[in-house]
């Protein structure tokens, strides 16, 4: 708690200067109340109320439980960008040293639209560990600007080590740029909105007698039947920061007799074996399927309808905090089954909120 205190108390205070509650114990009481399953700030305040004796064993809470409109009114107050910066600096010592692959992936908050505006609800860019499984960054996609929000939240981490992963939306010089200087390597995908990447890379690729090939034996998953190959060719002539090398991954997929071959081509700064090209090309979608997926499901949040100010920013950060102390817990089973064990079980929730060290 003494480390979640000391990164969060760094983030000003937007009240006046006579709030009652303690500002780091009102962030606390909203991650405790989301590992409950919390989903608003009213939900919030009636767990906070609920379980109020509880709480006062980790924090003081000297004018009782918060209510709505205060939990409410301090998450729409708190000026996003250091809150995030907050979340990257507790998650950077809750998750120790990281290694391997860490995926960019923006995210939209469907239910965060003004009334009029559903086609354009809040969008996010989501950073995750993926061997680690955590949520290590996330930032508000400015103008729903995915690329900037990106490379702000890279200027945030520290990644030596791990190679980082992003779609054809982030291959360009400066996003490239700014994951050398978080200290990783990189593996971008490059697609026809950078013609003249790809045709580089199409290039080096058709020499196939000068790159490392490997190829995984076809699977059987979602009724379909799935093989991939990789070629990782060395490339020092084409103007990009830091390239050591191209790729290429092909994917045959054959369901009701109908075969399709997917083929996507990757710059890389590091020249990778031909097999670990493969394992970090699959491991870059368990950002849809381990974190995406799990927010919606299991923390609704695509249907969560904050959207005032920057309570929907600051309130996705919570449940991203909650997340990762979920998933970092020993005991096994899914994670809707913990967060109901959290609401029936004060023990259990006692040893989530313990995973704060």
């Amino acid at each position: 708690m003494d480390h979640f205190a000391g990164c969060f108390s760094e983030v000003s205070d937007p009240r006046a200067q006579n709030a009652r509650h303690d500002f780091v114990e009102l962030i606390f009481v909203a991650v405790a109340a989301a590992l409950c399953g919390a989903e608003d700030c009213t939900e919030m305040a009636l767990f906070a109320q609920a379980k109020l004796e509880l709480l006062r064993e980790i924090v003081v809470l000297e004018h009782g439980a918060p209510s709505h409109d205060t939990i409410s009114r301090v998450f729409r107050l708190i000026d996003p960008e250091p809150f995030e910066a907050a979340f990257a600096r507790f998650t950077a010592a809750f998750a120790g040293a990281l290694q391997g692959v860490v995926a960019i992936d923006g995210k939209a908050l469907r239910g965060a639209y003004e009334r009029g505006r559903k086609a354009v609800p809040l969008h996010v860019v989501n950073i995750w560990a993926a061997e680690a499984r955590l949520v290590i960054g996330q930032r508000f996609a400015p103008g729903r600007n995915e690329v900037l929000g990106a490379q702000q939240a890279l200027a945030l981490l520290r990644l030596e080590g791990c190679i980082v992963t992003a779609d054809a939306l982030h291959c360009r010089a400066d996003t490239a740029q700014a994951i050398i200087d978080a200290g990783a390597d990189y593996a971008l995908a490059v697609k026809a909105n950078q013609p003249t990447l790809l045709a580089h890379a199409q290039a080096l690729t058709d020499t196939v007698e000068t790159g490392q090939q490997a190829l995984d034996l076809p699977s059987f998953a979602h009724d379909r039947l799935e093989a991939r190959s990789a070629l990782v060719v060395p490339a020092n002539d084409i103007d990009f920061p830091g390239i050591a090398a191209v790729a290429r991954v092909e994917t045959r997929r054959t369901s009701n007799g109908q075969t399709e071959l997917i083929v996507r081509w990757f710059l890389l700064s590091t020249l990778l074996s031909a097999q670990r090209m493969l394992e970090v090309a699959r491991t870059h979608w368990t950002i849809e399927n381990q974190l995406h997926w799990v927010l919606d499901v299991a923390f609704d949040e695509d249907k969560a309808r904050s959207r005032k100010d920057n309570a929907p920013a600051n309130l996705a950060i919570i449940r991203k905090i909650a997340l990762n102390l979920i998933r970092s817990h020993p005991d096994k089973g899914s994670i809707k089954g913990k967060i109901k064990r959290a609401a029936w079980n004060d023990a259990f929730l006692r040893s989530l909120i313990a995973q704060m060290r």
